[in-house]
């Protein structure tokens, strides 16, 4: 069986998925589509970056779920990747969300309108430059909160992307002045990254709450699609769970790590990453190496063996 991973925030590129618009009027007609229903014009931010929007959080989520969104649909379409052979999907915070339209448990129109509504509640949720986030590489999960616990640091994980790969939150003067904190406890790296706010953490939690209440009113739909939360790592097909775990996702850490080890546990062995860049097929390796890893974010990827 297949599974499929959808890529977050970061993952965004200037021309993202323009060689499947220009090839196929599925994907033209599905750009209109999250267009109409978000009221923004994606392609020229997507293709021209006007005004430099693309990385702009508001805009940026709303961008690389309608590439993630096409490139699986016209992979549907054209390669012979197989829905009913899709088993689980899973995403990185944004593709969370990705996953939930392109699994049908929720609508194309309800997905467009969250995410643009989400990305413009993290955007705004604390004033710009306050807080932010650093990439630290060389520790794990647990070696990352011992060195917070031991040094009484105001600071969480946000992101548990790989054993070696730890992303933090916090305000940027705590990131600022600890960083030597982490690197004489001996991360390899520490690397301060160019976000808005202090996303996955408390920071967050306000936004959460008005997400929250969104979310309350979205329709899901059942299926025997399965998807792994951001939230627990769990794997769940109710929507029950799965909307539940939504609400909580915001503030709170994103376990990738612990999904791709639950993922494996499932005895799922082939992934396929799908929407822009190839940065979770990179962390993926870095978790197991059991697992046959197919990225797809531009047409020649299509021919999949």
């Amino acid at each position: 069986m297949t599974s499929i991973v959808f890529p977050g925030q970061g993952s965004q590129f200037l021309g993202m998925a323009k060689d499947f618009h220009d090839n196929f009027d599925l994907a033209k007609k599905i750009f209109e589509e999250i267009e109409d229903y978000s009221k923004i014009d994606l392609r020229k931010i997507i293709f021209e970056n006007k005004e430099e929007k693309l990385n702009i959080t508001r805009f940026t989520q709303i961008c690389i779920f309608a590439c993630s969104y096409v490139i699986f649909k016209i992979s549907l379409q054209e390669s012979d990747i197989s829905f009913n052979d899709i088993k689980v999907m899973m995403g990185h915070s944004l593709g969370e969300y990705t996953a939930l339209a392109c699994s049908n448990k929720i609508s194309l129109k309800d997905c467009s309108i969250i995410l643009k509504n989400r990305g413009e509640l993290m955007n705004s949720a604390i004033k710009p430059n306050e807080t932010g986030m650093a990439a630290l590489i060389g520790g794990d999960s647990n070696y990352v909160q011992q060195i917070i616990e031991e040094n009484d640091l105001n600071l969480e994980i946000a992101n548990d992307n790989s054993p070696i790969q730890i992303v933090i939150s916090g305000k940027k003067e705590e990131i600022e002045k600890n960083k030597n904190v982490f690197l004489s406890s001996k991360i390899k790296k520490f690397i301060e990254l160019n976000v808005s706010a202090a996303f996955h953490s408390k920071y967050m939690f306000q936004a959460q709450q008005k997400l929250s209440e969104e979310i309350n009113l979205l329709k899901f739909f059942e299926n025997e699609k399965k998807i792994i939360s951001n939230y627990d790592a769990q794997a769940y097909k109710d929507t029950t769970s799965i909307k539940k775990n939504l609400q909580h996702q915001m503030a709170n850490k994103v376990n990738w790590t612990q999904s791709v080890i639950k993922l494996e546990e499932m005895g799922e062995n082939k992934i396929i990453e799908i929407g822009p860049n190839k940065v979770l097929s990179g962390l993926i390796n870095r978790i197991s190496r059991n697992f046959d890893i197919k990225s797809v974010n531009q047409i020649e990827d299509l021919k999949y063996e």
